[in-house]
């Protein structure tokens, strides 16, 4: 089974990159972030006409919003909360049965956060926070099993997934306030699987500014993507791949897609 994320940065925008994607990788399962589109106007045709017939999106008008794709059978949760009270589209799960037993996804965007690292200065620093420490907290008292947590995190935790940690110390997505709610989401019973395929010494990233004209050249980039496994999944991943092609693609995303394989069978 193939499972993969991506901040597509607008669905409707890039539903014709989405479409390469499908014809070049296959996956079984998308998580999308920030598709940027009401539930009304979700392009389900197209999509099911790529073969994911089965669906589970939250959208909001042009900010946000999440959204699983599927070509076999799954399950929304029936309880997620409504973290900070925002209602704002960031948190989609859903439950795959497969031959082994269900396995329980999470699709999240985490907020950004803004420019400046200090909550009593930026509301939106202090909601990232916030967010963060809600799911925390969530996560700590449902004890995950055979769950997976995917999406935008919007945090680079460790040294080599940012291009320079000393300058990027105090920016937003590598602040130590950020990294230890982040370890700490982590730590309740979660698996770095991108870092199991790639020695922590070594840089990775998912993400390159729209202000770096020559990405590659610069590549000064953040690992801002993830993708997480409980440990009694982590027997099952037998690759990981960054696409980091997709970003010389035509109208990128500044993301790039994360693939991760995995020796489950879809009931």
């Amino acid at each position: 089974m193939r499972l993969m994320t991506w901040n597509i940065n607008s669905l409707r925008l890039r539903l014709p990159l989405l479409q390469r994607l499908v014809e070049e990788q296959s996956p079984d399962l998308i998580c999308l972030q920030e598709t940027k589109v009401p539930d009304p106007l979700f392009p389900k045709q197209p999509l099911i006409d790529l073969g994911y017939r089965h669906q589970h999106y939250l959208g909001m008008k042009g900010y946000n919003g999440v959204a699983i794709l599927s070509r076999h059978a799954i399950r929304p949760l029936e309880t997620v909360p409504d973290w900070c009270g925002k209602s704002d589209t960031r948190h989609a799960g859903v439950i795959l049965d497969t031959d082994t037993g269900p396995v329980t996804l999470h699709d999240f965007y985490v907020p950004a956060g803004g420019d400046v690292p200090d909550p009593a200065l930026n509301d939106k620093f202090a909601h990232k926070l916030a967010f963060l420490e809600e799911v925390t907290s969530w996560f700590r008292e449902n004890k995950p099993k055979r769950s997976i947590v995917v999406g935008d995190l919007n945090i680079a935790p460790q040294e080599h997934d940012v291009w320079s940690h000393k300058q990027l110390s105090t920016v937003v997505s590598h602040t130590p306030p950020e990294i230890e709610r982040l370890e700490a989401w982590l730590g309740t019973g979660f698996v770095d699987a991108m870092r199991l395929i790639v020695p922590a010494d070594e840089k990775l990233y998912t993400w390159w500014s729209y202000r770096n004209r020559d990405w590659k050249l610069s590549n000064r980039g953040r690992r801002l993507d993830h993708i997480w496994l409980t440990p009694d999944l982590t027997p099952s991943l037998s690759g990981m791949t960054v696409l980091k092609d997709v970003r010389d693609w035509e109208s990128p995303s500044d993301h790039v897609p994360v693939t991760v394989d995995l020796d489950l069978n879809p009931a």
